[in-house]
């Protein structure tokens, strides 16, 4: 069973870019890209990947998945506030992630296998009267390189009134 609550998130400050295309294949170029570039700069990461769905229902994020045109954002909390430069990923920003009240839940297992805890998520919603005010997150809390499929986890908050 997977457990849903209700939490306040703090605002953070991120170093992300965005761009469009299909999930599965631009959030672990644009996340390997960040983190290449966190490196080469020098810059302290304080927190994991995150990725911002700018679809905000099952049925437009299955349709930008199917059609490949996703509005997809990807970010690496950091220490500070970072210039941009020339130097900077093609795309990248500095900027505070808002905060606010969510429902979070844990996803446990492979990214493809997500839709049956984002399912549970939409009809908890439903049961309690709550509705999505912004761009849904996913905070990746552990590595797929280093643990088995079946161990992977993702946090997914989705913002609420």
């Amino acid at each position: 069973m997977t457990d849903i609550t209700i939490t306040d998130v703090a605002a953070q400050t991120v170093l992300g870019m965005r761009r469009r295309g299909f999930y599965q294949e631009q959030i672990p170029e644009m996340i390997m890209e960040l983190f290449l570039y966190v490196e080469q700069e020098g810059i302290e990461i304080i927190g994991m990947p995150v990725f911002v769905c700018h679809e905000t229902s099952p049925e437009e994020a299955m349709r930008a998945a199917e059609e490949g045109n996703a509005d997809i954002e990807v970010a690496l909390p950091v220490a500070a506030s970072i210039e941009i430069t020339e130097n900077s990923p093609k795309g990248a920003k500095c900027y505070e992630l808002p905060g606010g009240k969510m429902v979070k839940a844990v996803h446990k297992g492979p990214y493809a296998a997500s839709e049956t805890t984002y399912n549970k998520i939409f009809a908890w919603m439903a049961e309690h009267g709550k509705e999505v005010t912004g761009p849904i997150r996913e905070i990746y809390v552990n590595d797929p390189m280093e643990v088995a499929e079946e161990d992977i986890l993702t946090e997914i908050y989705v913002p609420v009134a």
